[in-house]
């Protein structure tokens, strides 16, 4: 009987060990998971911040109109410069050159 005893109490001591240092792994890994779980979770929380900010943005300004051109012979000006230069390269020959004139002048 006390050879029995002595192998439950043994087998007990180790079983308990056991347990122990099984106990500890599973918190160190507990911990370990948990750090690497609050991680993920603040990244995909920060990325899902960022699409709904993106996706309720408030649409861009339409872009604005040009403004008129003056009623002034600023713009007319303008024009039969261009009209000068087209003609001094040779693009507007002689006629066509005054046709153009004639219609900016006229309106």
């Amino acid at each position: 009987m006390p050879g029995l005893i002595r192998g439950v109490a043994r087998t007990a001591v180790i079983a308990g060990t056991a347990t122990a240092v099984s106990g500890r792994v599973q918190r160190r890994q507990a911990e370990k998971y948990t750090q690497r779980d609050a991680q993920i979770y603040a990244d995909r929380n920060a990325a899902y911040q960022q699409d709904v900010q993106q996706q309720y943005a408030p649409p861009p300004p339409p872009p604005q109109a040009a403004a008129p051109a003056p009623a002034g012979g600023g713009d007319m000006i303008e024009q039969l410069k261009q009209l000068g230069e087209l003609h001094a390269q040779g693009i507007l020959t002689d006629e066509e050159f005054a046709a153009q004139k004639a219609k900016l002048l006229n309106s």
